[in-house]
């Protein structure tokens, strides 16, 4: 009986962890690196404009 209540409490917390710690990171880091490659893509976009107007 002890074995069956311990192994529903660990996928309780296995699903608690998934769901309440490794997601909100993994959107956290997505978002992040999305800002990153917006940054980039402007500034990749000014220095061609750039290149082009001075020649």
């Amino acid at each position: 009986m002890a074995r069956i209540v311990l192994s529903i409490l660990g996928v309780l917390l296995a699903v608690y962890v998934v769901f309440g710690l490794l997601i909100p990171a993994l959107f956290g880091i997505v978002k992040v690196l999305l800002i990153i490659g917006v940054i980039a893509l402007v500034a990749v976009a000014a220095v061609t404009v750039v290149g082009k107007l001075s020649k």
